[in-house]
């Protein structure tokens, strides 16, 4: 049986940009995309933080160290520019790759510049 994990994530970026006619996609900045451990043309999940919209879509390369997080074609519809997003990709594990799975989570400041990185969430406390 395989299980559905969180893979990796891109915290609280920020949209650069919102481009309704460029197709369709969101391009982030190839440094981050490697950071999170993200591919081109991988499908990821959106969350926009503002607003509440949840919307799948896929990466595209932005160039490296632009802190590009662009939104595209009907996703653009979803965001404005400024908005705080959440990025996340995951993937499917046997039990035997759950036993040492770790994800790769970026934390954004407002300008997409690295707060830092991690592979483990806290536990919430209540």
């Amino acid at each position: 049986m395989l299980s559905t994990l969180l893979k990796g994530k891109l915290h609280m970026a920020a949209v650069t940009q919102a481009e309704l006619w460029y197709d369709g996609s969101c391009a982030i900045d190839s440094d981050l995309v490697a950071l999170a451990g993200l591919r081109e043309f991988e499908q990821i999940d959106i969350y926009n933080v503002n607003n509440g919209e949840r919307f799948t879509t896929y990466v595209i390369l932005a160039e490296a160290g632009s802190g590009t997080i662009s939104m595209n074609g009907a996703a653009a519809r979803k965001v404005q520019v400024g908005d705080r997003v959440i990025i996340a990709s995951y993937g499917q594990y046997s039990e035997a790759e759950l036993l040492n799975h770790k994800p790769r989570l970026v934390y954004l400041d407002e300008n997409n510049r690295v707060e830092r990185t991690t592979n483990t969430i806290p536990t919430q406390v209540a």
